[in-house]
């Protein structure tokens, strides 16, 4: 089975244009977003065997992920409001 990114366009596809607001104009959105990209490329490293870690600490990594992406969202739907 391949293994995915998850970046964050991908994620929040009919998003595009309030991404890319935030990205232009808010610093806290442009923290969270390279806090994002940042864990889920350790993930995919992770996953495809390229970084052996306990799977505790992968587990606690897609956490992080999902709380990062949680905060986004709501970040974009505000934005969007």
């Amino acid at each position: 089975m391949p293994i995915n990114h998850h970046p964050l366009h991908s994620e929040f596809p009919d998003h595009f244009d309030a991404i890319h607001k935030l990205k232009e104009n808010n610093a806290h959105f442009q923290r969270l977003m390279a806090q994002y990209e940042e864990i889920d490329k350790e993930i995919y490293r992770m996953e495809e065997g390229i970084e052996t870690p306990e799977d505790a600490v992968l587990t606690e990594e897609k956490k992080k992920r999902l709380l990062l992406k949680d905060e986004i969202a709501k970040m974009i739907s505000d934005a969007e409001a």
